[in-house]
């Protein structure tokens, strides 16, 4: 008998059925529902608030309580790239996140590879 379960096509079903389409289905009712609403409402800049906030929270966590791979990167480590990433996404001309993502990431693994 060799069914999916067989295969080892199980866990991306379960993946898919548990972690994706929950979060997806949230996201996709956000497009439809925020289509006619103004920016600078109070209620809008309050949910970019809240949201900003809960980034900050993580991002906090992963620096200063890490766990896995990134706790055997020192903390000054994390910080430099946080301050990098940071400097980069200043100094490019049109802000551009992706440029501080890719320079943090790039500090955080020189960091690793030296630290290891």
């Amino acid at each position: 008998m060799s069914g999916a379960l067989d295969h080892g096509v199980w866990p991306w079903f379960v993946l898919i059925v548990f972690g994706f389409l929950p979060s997806e289905i949230w996201r996709l009712m956000s497009v439809f529902f925020a289509r006619g609403l103004d920016e600078s409402s109070e209620w809008v800049v309050w949910v970019r608030a809240v949201a900003t906030a809960l980034l900050a929270g993580v991002v906090a966590k992963l620096l200063l309580s890490p766990n896995g791979a990134l706790a055997a990167i020192p903390l000054w480590a994390r910080l430099g790239a946080m301050a990098l990433g940071m400097s980069a996404f200043f100094l490019a001309g049109r802000r551009s996140i992706l440029v501080a993502i890719v320079v943090a990431e790039a500090v955080l693994v020189a960091s690793g590879y030296w630290a290891v």
